[in-house]
């Protein structure tokens, strides 16, 4: 079974950009899709973005479309998410997923 380790939180200001990654351990397969979540306490866990492994096909949530990009390494299997014009509202715990499997996330902070 794949597991998934996130990593690249950290805290920034309001309009900084931010890269998280996804390293998978394990095999994903092509007709995976590999996603990113974020949540923030007292709130449901919201989706960020998506990627199909096999031919790229991404795809984003609302609130972050046009600020954030998703991008898939086969060879190194991770997913990177590229976070730019970031707001306090993008402020939460990151966290990728796999079909059942989910890494144990990473902070966000976005503060001035």
């Amino acid at each position: 079974q794949v597991q998934l380790v996130e990593s690249g939180g950290g805290l920034v200001q309001p309009g900084d950009s931010l890269t998280l990654s996804c390293t998978a351990s394990g095999t994903i397969y092509s007709s995976d899709r590999v996603f990113w979540y974020r949540q923030v306490p007292g709130k449901e866990r919201e989706f960020v973005a998506s990627v199909k492994w096999r031919d790229n096909i991404k795809v984003y949530g609302d609130s972050v479309k046009g600020r954030f990009t998703i991008y898939r390494d086969a060879a190194k299997n991770t997913v990177d998410l590229e976070m730019n014009s970031l707001k306090p509202e993008d402020a939460g715990v990151y966290y990728c997923n796999v079909n059942s499997v989910w890494g144990q996330g990473t902070r966000v902070a976005v503060s001035s």
